[in-house]
């Protein structure tokens, strides 16, 4: 039986035009699936369902969304992850963390070849009157610049000098940093991108494993398209347990000069 799939012109050229006509007749499609997006049940029978294919060094993965909830897409991710993924479909992965909001260390400093260890809080935030999802990145310690043999901190200087800019009010949106991109793949967090050589884009943070997040926090993300960064230096937000704490610790630091934020665009799903 035909299939009410979305196919878009990015996906049909990495599979092909038989393997995309063939997936429109009703071959290789599932009727139902779970949403990549959402992790909801679909019907690609009764409801227009998007075709995303997940690519990494070595293998694809064609995963089956809402059409509401994302289009049809080519989503790149690193081959560990793309396996990663493929443990979580066939159920040889870990169950997710629930507890919200999430952390996650690991990452390069930026501008830096040297590793720092990063921590990514995921949270909502309420600007406008309307709840942002937002990650938060603290550095564990002070991030040097490139060859400085000094201990002076300057991973807020760093990041403006890559478009970020001072947060003064916690109530105003921050402005979209051309180039950066937040990548949610299989309803988790895998990375942040920024600008690279040749205009593609590059991992400024890389989860070591894929990061959970929460229901709301997804939903406010495929809602809006758009993800909010805040960056701080080590020891000026610390792991809040609670989003009301994680706002006043915001609020706080911005009050103090040591906030720096930029909106960017929701890659992948």
């Amino acid at each position: 039986m035909p299939r009410m799939l979305d196919v878009s012109d990015d996906v049909r050229a990495e599979i092909g035009d038989e393997e995309a006509d063939r997936l429109l007749a009703g071959g290789d499609a599932p009727g139902s699936y779970d949403c990549t997006s959402c992790r909801t049940p679909g019907d690609s029978e009764q409801e227009r369902t998007s075709t995303v294919l997940f690519v990494g060094e070595e293998t694809a993965v064609l995963a089956f969304a809402h059409a509401t909830c994302i289009p049809s897409q080519v989503v790149p991710v690193s081959e560990e992850q793309l396996q990663g993924a493929v443990r979580s479909i066939t159920g040889e992965d870990a169950a997710p963390r629930t507890p919200a909001p999430d952390t996650a260390p690991t990452g390069p400093a930026p501008g830096n070849e040297r590793q720092a260890t990063l921590g990514i809080t995921c949270g909502l935030v309420l600007i406008e009157g309307d709840l942002r999802p937002a990650l938060v990145v603290e550095p564990d310690g002070p991030i040097a610049r490139p060859g400085s043999a000094g201990l002076t901190d300057d991973f807020l200087p760093l990041l403006m000098e890559q478009g970020f800019q001072p947060v003064k009010d916690m109530n105003r949106l921050p402005t979209l940093n051309p180039g950066w991109s937040a990548l949610l793949a299989m309803g988790k967090l895998h990375a942040v991108l920024q600008p690279g050589s040749a205009g593609n884009q590059a991992a400024w943070w890389q989860a070591h494993q894929p990061l959970a997040v929460s229901d709301g926090w997804r939903a406010a993300a495929n809602k809006a398209q758009t993800v909010l960064m805040y960056a701080a230096p080590a020891g000026t937000i610390g792991h809040q347990p609670r989003e009301d704490l994680m706002r006043q610790a915001l609020e706080e630091a911005a009050a103090q000069d040591a906030l720096v934020a930029a909106a960017m665009p929701l890659a992948g799903t």
